[in-house]
């Protein structure tokens, strides 16, 4: 398991971990992937979903759930996410730095993603779905959130097709890490207690 001050301080310079052929790497991209919070595309469509109810969404009920179910995903899609790493996150989960977003249909888990939560920064790890528009539902809930507890940084972190249509963009790492340094001046609540290192 990784220790937690290296997980909380690797996020805070910019790194974040990834199990490539079962064994943990590291990263920091020299293009970033990021999404602002105040460009969040919602469409037509996403917004009839949003507004019917078929879904609730909770937050930080199923931690576990949501990332065994991220952990699922086919290896041809890429998996990335490894005993040792599940293990690490549970361990931020309980110390109150990792937190999910979770969507259900009745009392079915449909969707959801998951994060890390340091300061005025939400790290988005992964996400799921097993019924269309779950997992954007769980980033559109996460976004509301971290809009009402004053986040300066969603960092996605990689820049993908389907994260691109949702409104995220790629940044240079020089400028990510200047954004970065301004959000770790912050204090944010995004549960129960501040995200802090105390």
């Amino acid at each position: 398991m990784i220790p937690i001050k290296l997980l909380l301080d690797a996020y805070q310079t910019g790194l974040f971990p990834m199990a490539v052929d079962g064994c943990i790497q590291w990263f920091s991209p020299s293009r970033r992937g990021v999404l602002p919070l105040d460009r969040l595309h919602v469409s037509k469509r996403l917004r009839r979903v949003l507004r019917q109810g078929k879904f609730r969404h909770t937050i930080n009920q199923a931690f576990p759930d949501v990332i065994s179910a991220c952990a699922s995903r086919p290896d041809d899609v890429g998996n990335w996410i490894n005993g040792e790493l599940i293990d690490s996150y549970l361990a931020l989960h309980v110390a109150g730095f990792a937190h999910s977003v979770e969507v259900w249909s009745g009392q079915r888990l449909v969707g959801g993603l998951y994060g890390v939560s340091l300061h005025g920064a939400f790290f988005g790890e992964s996400m799921f779905h097993i019924v269309t528009d779950a997992s954007k539902i769980a980033l559109c809930k996460l976004v509301e959130r971290l809009q009402q507890r004053s986040y300066r940084l969603l960092d996605v972190p990689w820049l993908t097709p389907h994260l691109a249509r949702l409104g995220a963009i790629e940044i240079g790492r020089r400028e990510y890490l200047v954004t970065l340094d301004l959000a770790m001046k912050m204090r944010c609540q995004f549960g129960d207690q501040i995200e802090d290192l105390r």
